[in-house]
């Protein structure tokens, strides 16, 4: 069984759009995550991106004394971002790539094109004692270049195969593709997680992947508990994560 690690930036998403320049206001991305917690989640991830569309300052830090699972801090590769995790110290944290003008984040990191300032800072996160992950696509070139930057771990970006698998074939050529990085990614010793775009509906075939340690799912699960609650829209996606569910 994967672990389910919770997204809850689209708490935030929706909190948002009415108390946008309040301190306070609804739904709480906090007491979602501890609504996740007692539904037996692995861990929380939330991302603090740099324009705050989302996740707020406060919010993170209020994560990380309520939370007793681990918390997952998603950020771009910023002095800004490396500074607030240095102080955070979350149990991992998984870089991202931005662009203000993107909806959600629409692609991988390019490691292997910015190597240096990406080791740079995984060196002195993993020097604080934070498990470093990077997010991207799967690439075999990716997938070296995480290597050698030393992280402990990279998340697969399952866009395509969700992209794809509404289509005839259930996204075959996704699967097989993220198969073949898995594979390699775990035989270069890195721990290999998944996510984005993955639903009730398609996240069956991940089973299909070997080597995957941990999901990490939000908008999903945030958009069904708006119809049965989130400990309930939590539950549901857990049992999608035991082999041989469908």
């Amino acid at each position: 069984m994967f672990r389910l690690g919770v997204n809850i930036d689209h708490v935030a998403t929706v909190r948002q759009a009415r108390y946008r320049d309040a301190a306070l206001g609804e739904p709480d991305p906090v007491q979602a995550a501890l609504t996740c917690e007692k539904a037996g989640c692995y861990g929380i991830t939330a991302h603090l991106r740099e324009d705050r569309r989302h996740i707020q300052d406060q919010d993170i830090w209020k994560l990380k004394e309520a939370l007793s699972i681990p918390l997952n801090f998603e950020m771009a590769n910023t002095t800004e971002m490396v500074d607030i995790a240095s102080k955070l110290l979350p149990a991992a944290v998984c870089l991202v790539p931005e662009k203000r003008e993107e909806l959600t984040t629409e692609g991988g990191l390019d490691v292997a094109g910015n190597l240096a300032s990406i080791s740079e800072t995984t060196h002195r996160l993993q020097d604080l004692g934070i498990e470093v992950s990077l997010f991207i696509d799967p690439d075999p070139r990716q997938i070296d270049a995480s290597a050698k930057a030393t992280a402990q771990a990279i998340e697969l970006h399952t866009g395509a195969y969700a992209e794809a698998f509404p289509g005839p074939d259930k996204g075959d050529s996704e699967i097989q593709r993220l198969t073949k990085v898995a594979t390699q990614g775990h035989e270069l010793g890195l721990k290999v997680n998944a996510g984005h775009g993955l639903n009730y509906e398609n996240t069956y075939r991940t089973h299909e992947v070997p080597h995957l340690s941990e999901l990490n799912i939000g908008h999903s699960i945030v958009s069904r508990s708006i119809a049965v609650g989130m400990e309930q829209a939590a539950k549901e996606m857990l049992k999608l994560l035991i082999p041989g569910s469908s």
